[in-house]
Formats: structure tokens, sequence, C-alpha cells
């Protein structure tokens, strides 16, 4: 389980494909110790498993994930490319603090940034989903775009806004998105549920 909150950001350093085995290699800044090889780690909002870290001399780490064919179809993976800007989430542990809302790292599917325009002290995305998942959205709902726990503030159809404060701005990667970039899309647990 995750919450929506970004620690960290981190790099895409390598793409290895050998046979049918896909691999992210990303350099960050996470603090990590051997006990977290095996741990989940949200990658822009996918729950993926840190299967090796390497120490740098800058004091950041080098950190591999293993992708299945099933994430590299429903995520934004297949089309990122090497320097991308990703963000990342530990799993909870027991007494941490709730901030966001729960999440699963389940992708439901990827979304297209259609507008960001930067009004007063926040900036202003649009995002376009699917028909069929606007089940899943209610006005001032939750959502997580890119693994960020976010407000729907606006829905215009099959159109979503969502308005970044400067923290997130700059704490996320929602400061490299422009328009036409695909975003990874996490419905709300309980509103599926409802649905359900």
């Amino acid at each position: 389980m995750f919450t929506g909150i970004i620690q960290s950001k981190a790099k895409l350093k390598k793409i290895i494909t050998k046979k049918s085995n896909y691999t992210y290699v990303l350099e960050s800044n996470l603090k990590l110790t051997k006990n977290d090889i095996g741990t989940s780690i949200a990658i822009d909002g996918v729950c993926l498993t840190l299967v090796k870290f390497q120490k740098l001399l800058s004091k950041n780490n080098l950190i591999f994930f293993n992708i299945s064919p099933e994430t590299l179809k429903i995520s934004s993976f297949q089309k990122n490319k090497v320097g991308t800007i990703l963000n990342l989430e530990k799993s909870l542990k027991f007494g941490d603090e709730i901030a966001g809302h729960f999440l699963q790292g389940h992708v439901d599917d990827t979304g297209i940034v259609l507008s960001v325009k930067n009004k007063k002290n926040s900036w202003i995305f649009w995002i376009k989903i699917k028909s069929k998942f606007k089940k899943y959205i209610i006005n001032k709902g939750s959502i997580a775009i890119n693994g960020v726990s976010l407000t729907i503030n606006e829905i215009k159809k099959n159109k979503i806004r969502v308005d970044i404060i400067p923290h997130t701005f700059n704490k996320t990667n929602f400061k490299f998105l422009k328009k036409n970039t695909i975003v990874n899309l996490e419905y709300d647990l309980l509103m599926k549920f409802l649905k359900k």
C-alpha cells in the first residue's frame, strides 16, 4: 500500500531488454539498505519490486526493477525513454502517517495531458481519461496521477482537472509534464469497490 505522497524522484538511466526480461535501472537518492531488496516501491504509481541496488560515489543509488509484460501494456513505461524523471514512494510501514489516500500501486490505465497552465499559485492540468473509467471519478474525489495523490477539481465529459501547488510541482515530475505526455492513472480504491 502507498499514500501518493512522493518521497523522491529518479532518473531513468538504462532500459535492459534480454529475451523476455525487461529491467529499468534508475538513479535515485532514495535511502536504501540491503533489507529493502524484495520490497515494493511505487515508480510513477506502479508497484514494483526492488531486485538490486548499487551505491554510487555521488551518494545516489542505481536501483533495478524487473517489469512484466502486463505492466508494460497498461502503464506509460513502454513510452518512457532514458532520461525520463520518475516519482518514487516506498511502501507503507505500520505507524507511517497517511497524508494522501490509499493506493495499491495497481495502475488502471494511462491518461493524456491536454494542457498545463500556470495560474496564480498553482498549475492547472487537464487530463484526458478513457470514457469507460468515468464511473470511478467524482468532483472533489481522489485520483493518483503518476503516483501522486490528487483531488479532482472539475470534470468535463472524459476530461478531469487537477490543480498542483508549488510544493507538489517542484517535488514531483509534474514540472516536466507537457501537452500530450502520457501519465499513469490509479482510480480511487473505494470508488472501484463501490461500483463493483
